[in-house]
């Protein structure tokens, strides 16, 4: 099951750095718009998404509009005045004209008509996206392809850096390096309590870089969001500026984030990998694999899903052979995006018993995490209890690590409250004992 597989490293640490040159990239990769043009929408389209907000929030300002539509005031100022030779907005002035003698265009306030609200109404209808103006998926595509997370390599430095303080053995270091170079799909498996899930997660960390995730894209007429406030964290700019400075920064219809971390365990279904579409809302989501896009998706636990393995496995088929994913509207509708992730594959089975062999060699780095040596054990409850102030005796620890590892199995970690022990007033110690007479496995708690 194991390969031989050729050591892919670079010679030196890539030296992107996000603090010093994110701004610039993101601005470069994805310019603000200064006409409508410049967006891909038709002028149509923006109408009826401002006669949403407008229907959503009432009466609305110019500069209420251009921060919820995250589009420059000319663009939206432009479009405001397409509506009202339609006669489907008035203005209604400012809200200070009264208290001053000059009105400017910014103050003015924008309400529907009667022939606006019935508009908004049909637009409603047709989809129920309220938000940031979309990207067309063509321009999505262009910039998904350019930020792709193979676009860089990982080195020796990086990999030291990224398991710096991390238990984990230098022949497993030397494994994920190349794994995480080749662009395929990787599938870790081994006992539990060997560290698969937990070092999965740190993976991340050898991508420190950033990448736009857009609001929601625009398939024609039909709008998908993206963008997922748990999925997707924000990048720190470093510059202190708002996303919506008119003269500088990137496209503000996409959110400078962190490399996005998708991870599912038990919980996947099948329905999960296709868009999700809400009849109550008339509003669609974009399925997990695309908003794990430029980052890395994480199937933990595989085997334990409501849905065969085998189903999921001939799910990624295409994607991992054409890199790119086909998604369905309904109606006959399809199109394609990027398959641009680095798919993970975490299971305590072995890979044989999940897939058969024509689907595994799909799969570019199959790794095996062994069960851990009493040495690594021991050092993995040292460092647990000096990050929770525990007292730990070393020679009691190393003592029941050493009948765990006998028994091959690793030892649970049963904690009482941190806030009742605290309230005790009395120091925690690190206890040993047992769960329960049906589990061989012992549990170190708090005494």
């Amino acid at each position: 099951m194991m390969e031989n597989q050729e050591q892919n490293y670079p010679e030196k640490i890539n030296p992107f750095n996000v603090a010093d040159v994110s701004l610039a990239r993101m601005q470069r990769l994805a310019p603000r718009p200064t006409n409508l043009e410049d967006t891909g929408l038709s002028e149509t389209f923006v109408a009826d998404l401002i006669g949403k907000h407008l229907l959503d929030g009432g009466v609305l300002s110019l500069v209420n509009l251009t921060e919820r539509l995250a589009l420059a005031g000319p663009i939206v100022e432009g479009v405001l005045h397409f509506m009202r030779q339609e006669a489907r907005i008035e203005v209604r002035g400012s809200s200070s004209a009264r208290n001053s003698a000059v009105t400017t265009s910014g103050s003015l306030r924008y309400a529907l008509t009667d022939l606006g609200r019935e508009a908004a109404h049909d637009a409603m209808t047709r989809g129920g996206y309220i938000g940031p103006a979309p990207v067309p998926l063509d321009k999505y595509v262009e910039i998904a392809k350019a930020q792709t997370v193979h676009g860089q390599r990982v080195s020796r430095e990086a990999l030291a850096t990224a398991f710096t303080g991390i238990i984990i053995r230098q022949d497993l270091i030397d494994r994920i390096g190349p794994a995480m170079n080749s662009g395929r799909a990787v599938f870790i498996y081994g006992h539990a309590g060997t560290g698969k899930t937990y070092i999965s997660q740190q993976l991340i960390r050898l991508f420190p870089d950033a990448a736009l995730i857009p609001y929601a894209i625009a398939v024609n007429e039909t709008v998908i969001e993206m963008f997922d406030p748990i999925l997707h964290k924000r990048a720190e700019s470093g510059s202190g500026e708002s996303d919506l400075m008119l003269e500088r920064g990137h496209d503000p219809r996409y959110v400078n984030c962190k490399r996005p971390v998708v991870i599912v365990g038990g919980e996947l279904t099948a329905d999960m990998l296709e868009l999700h579409f809400d009849p109550a809302t008339n509003r669609y989501q974009a399925p997990l694999q695309l908003k794990a896009n430029n980052g890395m998706f994480i199937i933990d636990d595989m085997g334990r899903q409501r849905v065969e393995p085998a189903t999921v496995f001939n799910r990624w088929i295409v994607p991992l052979e054409e890199k790119k994913d086909y998604l369905s509207l309904g109606a006959g509708r399809h199109f394609s995006v990027p398959f641009d992730t680095i798919l993970i594959f975490s299971t305590n089975l072995h890979p044989l018993d999940l897939a058969d062999e024509a689907f595994l060699r799909r799969i570019g780095y199959k790794i095996e995490f062994p069960l851990l040596r009493v040495d690594e054990l021991k050092l993995i409850w040292q460092q647990f209890c000096v990050e929770n102030d525990i007292q730990c005796e070393s020679r009691r620890l190393r003592i029941r690590c050493e009948r765990a590892v006998q028994r091959g199995s690793t030892p649970d970690v049963a904690l009482s409250s941190p806030r009742l022990t605290q309230h005790s007033g009395r120091p925690r110690n690190l206890s040993w004992r047992r769960k329960s007479r049906q589990r061989e496995s012992p549990a170190l708690g708090l005494e």
